[in-house]
């Protein structure tokens, strides 16, 4: 059973950037056809999908934080990491890595709790 584990600082200052790893557990991220993403959801707002890399490597995001995003991996850790810059208070929320296949996000991290805050 894969499971996933979002970790990083809870507290990021204005204008620096959020750096977030996901950790994952009982499956390897290259496994032919998953895919892993970056979701959102910020207080009293429903999920925002951020971005995803495949298992070939190829990565995809929203266009409206495309400027802002980005994320990689680490195969050898089994790592897959999101890093989002110049953050202002309006990018406090829960972060979530989830796996899927065919853009079906079907197991969850327990997310993360990340302030943006002076």
């Amino acid at each position: 059973q894969v499971q996933l584990q979002e970790s990083g600082p809870g507290l990021v200052k204005p204008s620096q950037t959020l750096s977030l790893t996901c950790t994952v557990s009982g499956g390897s991220i290259t496994t032919r056809y998953y895919g892993w993403s970056w979701v959102r959801q910020p207080p009293g707002k429903g999920l925002e999908w951020m971005g995803a890399i495949s298992y070939e490597g190829r990565k995809y995001y929203i266009q409206s934080l495309q400027s802002r995003t980005s994320i990689s991996w680490d195969t050898a850790k089994n790592q897959i990491s999101l890093q989002l810059s110049s953050v202002t208070p309006e990018d406090t929320a829960v972060y979530y890595c989830a796996k899927g296949a065919n853009w079906v996000w079907d197991i969850w991290g327990q997310g993360t709790q990340v302030t943006v805050s002076s």
